[in-house]
């Protein structure tokens, strides 16, 4: 299901290079807090997006979160570089002949978060720690401090993804692909469900083509309410890569005309859900543990 996904995304993100092209949209990732905000790009926001869904789905805190974004920020700019010093690569700049693995294992993202939480979890009191100090525990560089500069921005998004801060985030997008009625939305939200599958495994993922979404249930996640709001982050994070319209929550909407009208201020790109809201895409859930992941679903003509 992953390679499907991969399959029909890279496809997405060659056309998505047209489109970009012939537009002025710079894309960017926000996430906003009291005193500070901060910026992603695309590849760098759906990498963390990753990195978080992983700690949420083995069950960690958010402060794992923080010191494996943290880490990844200071080590790679959490961006998936197939080079570092001497024979690091990866997200996490570990090292095949330090046991971290192969190159080829390492160069997955999945791979190498889940390599980097499993030697979080054997740190004795890491919860308590400095972040920097959690980090070089695992990590064991040669600028031992250095982690603790993206320590601020890390817990923003940490606190984001886990669920503590909801409408925080909004990502500044171009117009998503459309995909026609039939066969080629169904590959799409198919594809979309996979992506979600692969980020998180436990929850339950399902395709409605006529509405032209993907409903997905965060019952499987401890909190399942608050996983809902960090879920929903996670899902405009990805957005650029799946090319999801809106993610709708029981109560609140993000689009992507929300976002590239609102820029760097996140909190704006989200408004909430009444039943005289002029701007809702679509339906929402019922459910405050449930979220909607709308596509650009051209109709049908009459003709046709």
């Amino acid at each position: 299901m992953a390679l499907f996904a991969a399959g029909v995304f890279g496809v997405v993100r060659f056309l998505d290079s047209r489109v970009l092209s012939e537009r002025t949209i710079n894309p960017a990732c926000w996430v906003q807090g009291s005193d500070l905000t901060h910026k992603y790009s695309p590849t760098q926001a759906n990498n963390a997006a990753l990195i978080s869904a992983m700690a949420i789905s083995r069950g960690l805190p958010a402060r794992a979160v923080t010191i494996a974004l943290a880490t990844a920020a200071q080590e790679s700019r959490t961006v998936n570089i197939d080079y570092g010093d001497r024979d690091s690569v990866g997200l996490f700049q570990q090292r095949p002949s330090q046991g971290w693995g192969t190159v080829e294992q390492i160069m997955d993202p999945y791979y190498s978060s889940g390599k980097f939480y499993d030697a979080l979890v054997r740190v004795d009191g890491y919860q308590d720690m400095e972040v920097t100090v959690a980090a070089q525990t695992v990590q064991r560089s040669a600028f031992p401090r250095a982690y603790a500069q993206h320590e601020s921005a890390s817990r923003l998004w940490a606190s984001a993804l886990s669920g503590y801060s909801s409408r925080t985030v909004s990502c500044e997008l171009e117009p998503a692909l459309p995909f026609a009625a039939g066969s080629a939305s169904e590959i799409a939200l198919d594809a979309v469900a996979a992506r979600v599958h692969t980020d998180f495994p436990g929850l339950k993922i399902t395709t409605h083509p006529k509405g032209g979404y993907v409903e997905v249930s965060t019952a499987g996640i401890l909190n399942a309410a608050r996983g809902a709001d960090g879920f929903a982050q996670w899902a405009v994070m990805t957005a650029h890569e799946t090319q999801v319209e809106a993610v709708l929550t029981h109560n609140s909407q993000w689009s992507r005309a929300a976002g590239l009208a609102a820029g760097s201020n996140a909190v704006s790109a989200w408004s909430a859900i009444t039943d005289d809201s002029p701007d809702q895409v679509g339906t929402a859930p019922s459910s405050a543990k449930s979220v909607r992941l709308y596509l650009n679903i051209l109709e049908p003509s009459a003709s046709s």
